[in-house]
C-alpha cells in the first residue's frame, strides 16, 4: 500500500509521543526527518526500519523522498517535531501530494506541540483565548508577522511565539515587544520563557513584559505572552483564568466588565486613527473624546498644548491641583467620582450659589459668567472645565488678562452656534497655559467631563486601560 504517515513526536521526550504515532513508528518500513529526531524515538522504530535523515532546512528534499519511497510501495513515517501540522512536515506533505498528482496515501497524526509543553511547564498559561505566532521571515515578509502581531496584542490574545531569535533574526522579538506595549498590553502581563521544552536542557523562566529581555532568548525558546487577565499566582505558576472564579460582589463585577468593553471600544477606536504616530497625551485625550462622542472627526478638531495632558496631570501628582471649575451641573456630572476622591480633588460649578442670580441681575451678566467669576474669587489656579457657555469661557479670559485667574489649565469644548468659535479663539494666546480645545462649534459638556476624566487617569494612558474609576 502506498502510504505517507506524517506524524508529531512531540517536543522531545519520549514521554510526549502518542501512542498512535508510537505504533506508526513500529509498523513502518521506512522512517524519514531531520538527523535530531531520531534521538527522541529510538525505542519505537522496530530493527528492520530504515531510517533516513537529512540535516535543516532539507524539508522540501525530505518530503520529496518520502513520496518517492511510498510509490515504491513503502509504508513510509515522516517524523516532525512537535505537532506535524504547527510549523511542521504535514503542509508541505500535503501541498507536495497535490502538486505530483500522486495516489499515495497520507495521514497526519498529530502530537503535542511545543507551546502546549511549555505551557504545561509554566502552569495553565493559555485558560483562554491564544494565538501562535512565528517570527521567521524565512518564508512570511515582516509586513504581514507585524500585521499578525499588532492584532493578536490589540484583540488580547494569549500569544505563543515560535522561532523568537536566531543568529540572524536578532530584532525581531524587540520590536515585537514594542509593538505589544504600543497597542496597550500592560507592562505587567505575565511572560513565560521555556527552553528546550521536553528535553535534557530544559529550562523555564519567567518575567514580565516590561522586564522581557531578548537577550535571554534563543531559537530553542518558546514564548507565552500572557492576555490582560493572565497573572502569577502566588506560587508562581502563570495563570489565564478561564472565568470560573469570577468576583462574586455585583458591584466589583459590573465595574470589572464596563471597564474590559471601555478597554475593547479604546482598542478599536485607535485602529481607525488616521494618525497612528500621536504624543501620548494628545492620543488619550482624543481616544476619550471619540469614545464619548463616536465622532471622528475629532482626530481633527480636537486640539492640545505640547503636553497639555502631562502638565496638567503632573500638577494633580503633585497635589499643586485641587479643584476642577465647570461653567455647568453637567459637567460635574461627568467627572469620575471615584476619580476625585481617589485623587483628593473637588469639582464645582457655581450656577447654583445664590450669589450668582444676584450678580449676574445686578451686572447684566449671564449667571455662567457670574459664576466664573466667583469661582477665580475662591479659585483662581483651578483647571476650568467648559462644556455648554461661551460667555463663561470668555470671562475667564478677561480675568487672565487682569491678572485675576491663573488656571492650572483650560478645556475649552462650549458648544453651540453664537460666540463659540470666537470664545475657542480667545483663549489660545495663552500660551503658559496648558490647554485642551475642542475647534469650532463642536463640544458639549460631556465632552468637557471626560477630558477632565482622561487628565485625572493619565497614569492608566500608557497602558491603554481607561476605566479604572468607572
Amino acid at each position: 500500500m502506498k502510504k505517507i504517515t506524517v506524524a508529531g513526536i512531540g517536543p522531545g521526550s519520549q514521554d510526549d509521543v502518542t501512542p498512535a504515532v508510537a505504533k506508526a513508528l513500529n509498523e513502518a518500513d521506512v522512517v524519514v526527518g531531520y538527523k535530531l529526531y531520531f534521538n527522541f524515538i529510538q525505542p519505537f522504530i522496530s530493527p528492520t526500519c530504515e531510517c533516513m535523515d537529512t540535516g535543516m532546512k532539507h524539508e522540501r528534499e525530505r518530503a520529496e523522498q518520502a513520496f518517492q519511497l511510498a510509490e515504491e510501495g513503502k509504508d513510509v513515517v515522516v517524523i516532525s517535531s512537535g505537532d506535524a501540522g504547527i510549523y511542521g512536515m504535514s503542509p508541505l506533505i500535503c501541498e507536495m501530494r497535490e502538486q505530483r498528482k500522486s495516489e499515495v496515501e497520507v495521514t497526519v497524526l498529530p502530537g503535542i506541540s511545543a507551546f502546549q509543553k511549555a505551557a504545561s511547564l509554566l502552569g495553565a498559561p493559555v485558560g483562554h483565548d491564544f494565538c501562535v505566532i512565528s517570527l521567521s521571515d524565512l518564508m512570511t515578509p515582516w509586513e504581514i508577522i507585524e500585521r499578525r502581531i499588532k492584532a493578536a496584542a490589540t484583540a488580547d490574545f494569549v500569544t505563543a511565539i515560535y522561532n523568537p531569535k536566531s543568529n540572524n533574526r536578532y530584532w525581531q522579538l524587540y520590536r515585537l515587544k514594542e509593538l505589544f506595549l504600543e497597542m496597550g498590553r500592560s507592562g505587567d502581563t505575565p511572560v513565560g520563557m521555556v527552553r528546550q521544552a521536553g528535553r535534557e536542557e530544559e529550562q523555564v523562566t519567567t518575567c514580565t513584559l516590561a522586564t522581557l529581555n531578548p537577550e535571554e532568548v534563543d531559537m530553542f525558546t518558546i514564548l507565552i505572552i500572557g492576555n490582560s487577565q493572565s497573572r502569577f499566582s502566588p506560587s508562581g505558576q502563570f495563570i489565564t483564568p478561564r472565568g470560573y472564579y469570577a468576583t462574586e460582589d455585583p458591584e466589583k463585577a459590573d465595574t470589572s466588565v464596563g471597564q474590559q468593553i471601555m478597554m475593547e471600544s479604546f482598542r478599536t477606536i485607535e485602529q481607525e486613527l488616521k494618525n497612528q504616530e500621536l504624543p501620548l497625551g494628545h492620543k488619550w485625550a482624543l481616544l476619550h473624546a471619540i469614545h464619548t462622542t463616536a465622532d471622528f472627526d475629532m482626530e481633527n478638531i480636537l486640539k492640545t498644548d505640547d503636553e497639555a495632558v502631562e502638565t496638567i496631570y503632573g500638577k494633580v501628582r503633585e497635589g499643586k491641583l485641587k479643584t476642577i471649575i465647570t461653567d455647568v451641573s453637567m459637567v460635574v456630572s461627568g467627572i469620575r467620582k471615584g476619580a476625585l476622591s481617589r485623587l483628593g480633588i473637588e469639582a464645582k460649578c457655581y450656577l447654583s450659589d445664590p450669589r450668582v442670580a444676584e450678580m449676574a441681575e445686578k451686572l447684566h451678566i449671564t449667571r455662567t459668567q457670574a459664576g466664573i467669576r466667583l469661582a477665580v474669587e475662591e479659585h483662581p489656579d483651578a483647571l476650568f472645565a467648559f462644556g455648554n457657555a461661551p460667555t463663561a469661557l470668555m470671562e475667564l479670559c478677561t480675568l487672565i488678562r487682569k491678572g485675576k485667574a491663573h488656571p492650572s489649565g483650560i478645556i475649552a469644548a462650549p458648544v453651540g452656534f453664537v460666540h463659540v468659535r470666537e470664545s475657542k479663539h480667545m483663549v489660545k494666546p495663552f500660551t503658559d497655559i496648558p490647554k485642551i480645545i475642542v475647534e469650532g462649534r463642536k463640544g458639549g459638556s460631556n465632552l468637557a467631563a471626560t477630558l477632565c476624566n482622561a487628565i485625572l487617569c493619565f497614569d492608566d494612558a500608557s497602558q491603554l486601560r481607561p476605566g479604572r474609576d468607572l
